[in-house]
């Protein structure tokens, strides 16, 4: 399998799992727990599970987050290589889950704003690896630059290439030309349903996937529940979601999903069997409170 470098936010999740819908202006009961979090951060620990050879470049702050944030990724099997931001704190995000696992982010970037090219570890962009960009630094204005260089980089030392889109709200803000136009030529882009519909304006995901394949050589649509489709515009192939006896929280799935989908790839799996490896993580990922592997 080639080494991977993951680029993008790492964070501290502060997960609120509501005991019911919140009484605004007033109190809701919850039970609130810290995790490790952000993309790139959670990427990088669901491939180290698997045993790839993989290191997640961030930008952290020079506080006690930062530093569990480092340790967390060593723990899980992956190789940290954060930058330490003198002036910005680790980036929090609050995660609000309600019943059924369902969850919403409040993300505070912080330290992953500021992430920059001089961040990026020469040595580890190299012809045959492979780069694997988590989207939300290349949709933070402060972060792009950054992302845009790794993308640069990558191309240029003949590496292979895949994009999480990250969002739907802020690809909306950016733009769907403009973002098309960062990701044109990649290998794989990985976006949920609403995100493919935010760069396409198609509902469908099937259309949604067929369109982006004029952008990306594949692409993979995760649908939740519903599962997920591959396409390279072509041929396509889709599979079901691995049932489990109680959602908890689903934070990080479609994360899990990409790493589960790229170790089996990049080691020469096909397109059914790589989707599949995804769900089995995702599975794994919705059983549990918080984004990372136990």
């Amino acid at each position: 399998m080639s080494s991977i470098v993951v680029v993008g936010d790492v964070m501290s999740d502060v997960v609120a799992r509501l005991s019911g819908p919140i009484a605004r202006g007033s109190d809701t009961p919850a039970h609130v727990t810290v995790h490790p979090g952000g993309a790139a951060g959670n990427v990088a620990a669901w491939l180290g599970t698997t045993g790839a050879d993989v290191a997640c470049v961030g930008r952290v702050g020079d506080d006690d987050m930062g530093r569990a944030a480092a340790r967390a990724l060593s723990e899980a099997g992956a190789t940290p290589l954060l930058a330490i931001d003198p002036r910005r704190a680790t980036g929090v995000c609050v995660v609000l889950v309600s019943a059924g696992g369902r969850r919403s982010m409040l993300p505070d970037p912080g330290a992953n704003a500021a992430l920059a090219q001089a961040d990026l570890p020469d040595d580890r962009f190299v012809a045959g690896a492979h780069l694997h960009l988590a989207g939300y630094a290349l949709l933070h204005r402060g972060s792009r630059p950054a992302a845009l260089a790794a993308l640069a980089l990558a191309r240029n030392r003949a590496m292979t290439i895949s994009v999480d889109p990250a969002s739907s709200a802020p690809l909306r803000d950016v733009g769907a030309s403009t973002v098309l136009g960062w990701l044109s030529g990649v290998d794989l882009l990985l976006p949920n349903a609403a995100e493919a519909t935010a760069l396409t304006g198609q509902r469908g995901a099937p259309d949604a996937a067929r369109m982006l394949s004029a952008t990306a050589a594949e692409v993979v649509v995760t649908l939740g529940a519903r599962g997920a489709l591959w396409t390279d515009g072509q041929s396509s192939a889709r599979i079901a979601a691995i049932g489990v006896q109680r959602v908890v929280d689903t934070t990080g799935a479609g994360d899990a999903f990409t790493a589960g989908l790229l170790a089996a790839r990049l080691a020469g799996a096909g397109a059914r069997e790589a989707l599949a490896a995804g769900a089995r993580l995702a599975a794994r990922a919705v059983a549990r409170v918080g984004a990372r592997p136990q």
